[in-house]
This record gives structure tokens, sequence and C-alpha cells, in this order.
């Protein structure tokens, strides 16, 4: 499918074009940070493109208020008493210091336990607690990846774990390689499920078309609860900060 990309300013918000071989205008807004992005056809004038999206303006700014709302947490400071997510959940941080490796553990489902060294700093303990959560996608995603390349019938390259500031997932198709957000170690494995089907679709379909949602309807049907679920759970100060 052809295709082709820019952006507009529209009473100012700043709006994403994708024109392509399609009949019909969309309109969209995107969690976390209410991204708009228009899927027009390709004969559509930048004007009309316009003209659409002043119509939806109310829509629009209802839809960004929304993503606005959704909790954040503040600065982690890595002591005794925050609240911190995994795998979905809600946890009582616990700071214990004694000599020895750092680790990291749940203790009575409902604290992790963070040992450190005696004076270690706030971001030695963000260290230990970042490379836990990367430990934890290491182990989770390869019986993902697994399934549903075979069910796919899709092989990506890589898949690699980073600090995404917009985006759960990126794919690029020509490198075959997928990333996904390191955030996702603190949601359920239903959502990371989401985000790694999602992906490796991509695979198959560039774009967000049609063709694309068949296959996530197909395959995953409850892939847009899952997306909700993604829209309303807390967000990480730290990485989603615009």
């Amino acid at each position: 499918m052809n295709t082709e990309q820019h952006k507009i300013l529209v009473s100012g918000l700043r709006v994403e074009i994708v024109r392509k071989d399609i009949k019909n205008l969309h309109l969209g807004v995107y969690p976390p940070s209410g991204r708009v992005r228009v899927a027009a056809p390709l004969r559509v004038s930048n004007e009309a493109v316009r003209l659409a999206v002043i119509g939806k303006l109310g829509w629009i700014k209802r839809q960004q208020a929304k993503f606005e709302r959704q909790p954040r947490q503040t600065v982690r400071e890595i002591v005794s008493g925050e609240s911190h997510y995994f795998s979905g959940k809600r946890y009582r941080l616990r700071v214990e210091f004694a000599e020895g490796p750092a680790r990291v553990e749940i203790r009575n489902r409902s604290i992790i336990e963070l040992q450190v060294r005696p004076g270690a700093s706030v971001q030695a303990r963000q260290r230990v607690m970042v490379n836990w959560y990367r430990q934890h996608l290491v182990k989770a995603l390869p019986p993902l990846l697994n399934k549903w390349q075979k069910q796919l019938g899709v092989e990506a390259t890589a898949c690699g774990i980073r600090r995404m500031k917009t985006k759960w997932g990126t794919c690029n198709p020509d490198a075959r390689r997928v990333w996904i957000n390191l955030e996702l170690a603190k949601k359920s494995s239903d959502c990371l499920e989401y985000v790694v089907v999602h992906e490796l679709v991509h695979l198959l379909v560039r774009r967000h078309d049609d063709h694309f949602v068949a296959i996530m309807d197909k395959h995953l049907p409850r892939w847009r609860s899952l997306r909700a679920e993604l829209s309303v759970l807390p967000l990480a100060h730290e990485t989603w900060r615009e």
C-alpha cells in the first residue's frame, strides 16, 4: 500500500497525517501522550484534513484530557514504604541494607524487598530495580515470542528491551527487529502479550490499517480491552515525562 506521512499544525495541535490508498478519513488520539493522527485518502488535501480536525477539536481535547488525568507515579526515591508495580500488581517497597550482592525479592505477595549495601545511593538502588525488571522481561519474552511467531507465521531477528517515552513497543519491519518498553515489566502478563502480538503483526502489516486490525481480531480478540487497560494503568514519572 502506498503511503506518505507528514505533520501539520491545527489550532496549536500537532497533527500527524498518513496518506494511503483508503476510501475514508480516520482520526485518532493515542495514549499515552494524546498524539493526534489522521489516516487520509491519497487525494485528500491538507485543508480538508485541517477542517476535519477542527470539526473534532472538542472530542480531541476530551481524549487528551483523559490521558492527562491518567495517574502518574511521583519521582521514585527507592525508599521503604513507596508503592511500586510489578506484573500488574501494586507492592510496597522494603529496603534492607546488608553486605553482599544486591537482590530483589517478592515477600508475602505484597512486598518488594530490595537488599543493597549500606550507603547505596538512590541511583544505585534504581539501577538494581531496573535490572530486576529487565531480567523479568528477559525471562517472560521468549515463551511469548515462540508462541506468537509460530501462530502468526513470522520470525523476528531480535527482540530487545529499552525505555521508551511514548510507545509500549516498536517494530522495524525491514530489520525484523522488535523492541519492548521496559515499563511493561510493571504491567500484567496479558498486557505484555498484547504488545508482543501487536509488534509481531507489524512484520506482516506495516500500518494500522484494516488488514492489521483484522489480523489482531483473528488472533487476539481481546486486544482492544488490553489496549484500554494499558491506557488507564499508572505511568512512570521518569519514563513518560514529555
